[in-house]
């Protein structure tokens, strides 16, 4: 395959809608009145005023702000850590907040919300609740921030010294949104596509798209009034063999969505795939491209970063594997200059982890940045060949969105995975055509084995097949799915590539 320069292809103009208008942002007035409907979905909706809250934020300590944190790491190019955690009640999250703030040498805290809050089911989750105070511990797998309210939130946020942001995985998040922020917190993670598509089996994309343009609206009418709400795409997806390509057309596309409703900064994320100069690449490419299609798309003031995620896959029980698994996730985002890292814990295997493993796999982390400070990144002709192969797949994958879409981002999104050109694997979410399938080769990088209906030029498809058959020569196989299922648990058994034994 002949390799041509990233750059010969620049990204298009497509900020002319149907109407050839510049597409506006959800208008004042549509907004105001969406909102009244929203706050009554649950009574502690009652306790947000929007004006209050905006009063609230703007006093919230500088060094407690998640936009200003990530402008100034990125600024001095070092790396901020940080955990998942959440559990149902609000004295129990606290402590273990502030334990991973001090014991785990967090740099940043997440809220982590439970699955009923994230499938909106408020009383189940208020069920939850109860339950857990009869148990003396947390019966959620997270925090229900709808459900303990505005105050609750605040309780939350003005016991830690660091910023918080909100973590959950939910279609509808307009909601959580309100009190959320209202109740203090500086970051909100998620959008359209990552929190439904991943998540959800029944939830239209068109509607998602939707109701997180309001929650990115909410965050935007924030931004207008002095307050900066920090909002990550979630870069992983399913997390389990995601090609680079697919999960950077979703994220550059969710951060456009967000800064058309006024967003300003910006985290882009990147889920581990487990080759080094592929997900070095992959981070490397995912700032550079976010930048150019953002100002191609009309955008000058913006604070783009990136947030690395360690393996989300399958982790070994063993505990001694596991950290290892944690750390070389940490050099992998040193070597890319990652913004942020997501950190994985040593219990991954074993259900929802104690405060003392989230502190070891934080604390492992924090060790490999300290001795990679001093270092400098991963320059490699692999890393060049990974970075130009990935930046042809992001444009033809965005091309043909724009191309649907006539100018319309959400629409091109829903239409582009209505035929299949945008689709991610292992996915639940019947929106999705869920054709493509990858696998790793020979080096361990992650390659489309079956394309599906995603608009690659044949010539990349020829060079991705070329890089399978490769492997199988090697193992004496044929290429087929038992590699793609090999690939899956080859990590939880120690190794990367999932070859015969």
């Amino acid at each position: 395959m002949t390799v041509t320069h990233p750059h010969d292809t620049q990204a298009p103009d497509h900020r002319q809608g149907r109407d050839g208008q510049v597409p506006r942002r959800i208008s004042a007035a549509a907004f105001l009145q969406q909102r009244e409907a929203v706050l009554r979905t649950w009574p502690t909706g009652a306790g947000v005023c929007l004006e209050e809250a905006i009063e609230y934020q703007r006093a919230i300590p500088l060094a407690k702000r998640f936009a200003l944190a990530m402008r100034d790491v990125a600024a001095r190019r070092g790396m901020l850590v940080q955990p998942r955690a959440g559990v149902a009640l609000i004295d129990e999250h606290v402590r273990l907040l502030k334990y991973l703030e001090t014991d785990g040498e967090a740099d940043l805290l997440p809220t982590t919300i439970d699955a009923y809050t994230r499938q909106n089911r408020y009383a189940e989750a208020a069920l939850g609740i109860e339950k857990s105070i009869t148990a003396g511990t947390s019966l959620l797998n997270g925090f229900p921030a709808v459900n303990h309210g505005v105050e609750g939130c605040r309780r939350v946020t003005e016991s830690v010294t660091k910023p918080v942001q909100v973590r959950h995985g939910t279609p509808d998040a307009r909601l959580l949104a309100e009190i959320s922020l209202a109740g203090g917190f500086t970051s909100f993670e998620g959008g359209g596509i990552s929190y439904n598509i991943p998540y959800a089996k029944n939830v239209p994309l068109r509607k998602s798209l939707a109701d997180w343009q309001y929650v990115d609206r909410l965050c935007g009418w924030y931004e207008e009034h002095g307050v900066p709400i920090n909002r990550e795409p979630f870069g992983p997806l399913t997390g389990t063999l995601v090609p680079p390509c697919i999960s950077h057309a979703v994220g550059i596309i969710e951060g456009m969505l967000a800064l058309e409703q006024g967003v300003k900064s910006i985290t882009l994320g990147y889920g581990q795939g487990g080759s080094i100069a592929q997900d070095v690449a992959a981070l490397l490419t995912l700032r550079s491209l976010g930048a150019e299609y953002f100002r191609a798309a009309g955008f000058s003031d913006f604070e783009l970063t990136t947030v690395f995620h360690q393996w989300m896959g399958g982790f070994p029980e063993n505990e001694s594997r596991a950290l290892a698994v944690i750390s070389w996730g940490a050099l992998v985002a040193c070597l890319a200059g990652a913004d942020k890292i997501l950190v994985k814990t040593p219990h991954e295997a074993m259900g929802v982890p104690s405060k003392e493993a989230n502190a070891q796999g934080l604390r492992a982390t924090r060790q490999i940045i300290n001795m990679m400070a001093d270092q400098g990144g991963l320059a490699t002709d692999a890393v060049e060949r990974e970075r130009v192969i990935l930046e042809r797949e992001v444009r033809c994958l965005l091309g043909r969105v724009w191309e649907l879409g006539r100018g319309d981002v959400c629409e091109g999104v829903a239409a582009a995975f209505e035929a299949g050109a945008l689709d991610v694997p292992f996915a639940p979410s019947g929106q999705c055509r869920g054709k493509l399938l990858p696998m790793r080769d020979h080096e361990g990088c992650i390659r489309i084995f079956s394309p599906g209906l995603v608009p690659l030029d044949h010539e990349l498809l020829a060079w991705h097949r070329e890089r399978l058959e490769e492997r199988a020569r090697a193992e004496g196989r044929r290429v087929s799915f038992q590699m793609v299922t090999d690939d899956i648990y080859a990590i939880s058994k120690g190794r990367l590539v999932g070859r015969p034994r």
